[in-house]
């Protein structure tokens, strides 16, 4: 007897159950099942007990409805699900597509109904050309390329990408990785095929990357399978992890790096030479070059000024010529004595030579001979006048000896 029958723990020896008191207990019928499966088989008499007493038809139904009810509900709930805010769940019905849905709590028909792929479209995956999981583990089937100068070069590529489209990405690739990969290889392999070795290596390595991202993206939107769209994939980055010429020949490429190295800095110097002597000597040139001008300028000028006053002159001279004569002398006296500072002057009467020291005067502040004609006879002589006298004595005893020598 169950636990659950209300009769259990009562002192009666009768376990049947009257069969206007509702639906028997599923324990009894499973029981009851089990030995009149044991009797179809010849155990029934084993034991020495009486054989069960026949299931009726009614018994029968309510238990196989009540099992049929269980299992549909177990059968309905399996068709729950839930899609997290990274994933999109793809519901396939009988094999076929049939939608996309968000992230929640979401139901579908249950198995083999309809079924649910959840694919996660934020996940970075990432794909390795020519090498595999460090930069030393190279592999050169993959890594080798040829560029348009017919040098080879060993590239090693790091490809990410994302998903974009969840139920193209099911539909038309078998073998994602396989196929990032192998349309990266095509791409990178095309790209250096038209590029130079130094513009790969260096330079250019920037450049190469961003064009091998462009193809890869455009040849994966073009990858059709069916009626599809294109391959669900979005190239997020694309890396090169090196780039060098093949080692049996990395020496001497090094050893030409070098020597293009000195050559570029060569350059360098000549070019900062250059452009700091060149400046100065065009600066210099152009100077001069005004220099001259103005100097041309000036003499011309110049010259026409003393062309204009001798016009100027010689029609004054034609008009009275002794004065102007004498005028003449006298400017060219007045510019001769203002440009010296000390005058001889011989006197012609006794032939006495008067020497006047202005540059002293000047400097020692002593009145000039206006001034000393204009002042009080109170004033005392300087004592240099004897030896002034002297001096004139002797220059005039000079001057007597040329005469008679002359004669």
């Amino acid at each position: 007897m169950s636990i659950n029958d209300p009769r259990w723990g009562n002192n009666q020896g009768d376990d049947k159950r009257p069969g206007d008191q509702g639906p028997p207990d599923l324990e009894d019928i499973w029981r009851d099942f089990n030995k009149r499966l044991g009797g179809l088989f010849g155990g029934g008499g084993k034991g020495g007990g009486e054989s069960p007493p026949p299931v009726s038809s009614r018994q029968l139904g309510g238990g196989l409805g009540l099992i049929i009810g269980v299992v549909a509900l177990l059968w309905l709930g399996s068709g729950f699900y839930t899609v997290d805010a990274s994933q999109r769940g793809v519901v396939l019905r009988f094999g076929k597509f049939q939608e996309v849905t968000t992230e929640g709590l979401k139901w579908h028909i249950p198995y083999p109904v309809e079924s649910v792929e959840l694919v996660n479209m934020t996940r970075v995956r990432t794909v390795e050309i020519g090498f595999r999981g460090s930069d030393k583990a190279k592999n050169l089937h993959e890594s080798l390329m040829l560029t348009d100068d017919e040098n080879i070069v060993n590239i090693q590529l790091a490809v990410q990408y994302t998903l974009n489209d969840a139920a193209e990405f099911l539909f038309s690739n078998k073998d994602p990785d396989e196929m990032v990969k192998q349309v990266a290889e095509s791409a990178m392999r095309e790209i250096v095929g038209k590029s130079k070795m130094d513009f790969v290596l260096y330079e250019g390595r920037e450049a190469v990357a961003k064009d091998a991202h462009l193809l890869i993206q455009h040849t994966l939107n073009e990858y059709k399978v069916g009626a599809g769209k294109g391959s669900g994939i979005q190239i997020s980055k694309v890396t090169m992890q090196n780039a060098q010429p093949p080692e049996q020949v990395q020496g001497a490429f090094d050893d030409a790096v070098k020597a293009g190295q000195d050559r570029e800095r060569l350059k360098n110097e000549g070019q900062s030479y250059f452009n700091n002597v060149v400046p100065k000597a065009e600066g210099t040139a152009a100077r001069r070059r005004e220099d001259a001008l103005g100097y041309a300028g000036k003499v011309v000028a110049e010259a026409e000024g003393d062309a204009s006053r001798f016009k100027q002159v010689l029609a004054e001279y034609a008009k009275a010529p002794e004065v102007t004569r004498n005028r003449m002398y006298i400017e060219a006296m007045q510019q001769v004595y203002s440009n010296t500072t000390k005058v001889m002057v011989d006197t012609k009467g006794n032939g006495n030579m008067l020497y006047l020291p202005l540059d002293k005067l000047m400097q020692s502040g002593l009145p000039t001979q206006t001034d000393a004609a204009a002042a009080k006879p109170s004033v005392p002589e300087t004592p240099a006048a004897p030896q002034r006298a002297d001096v004139d004595s002797r220059s005039r005893d000079a001057l007597r000896n040329r005469e008679r020598g002359d004669r």
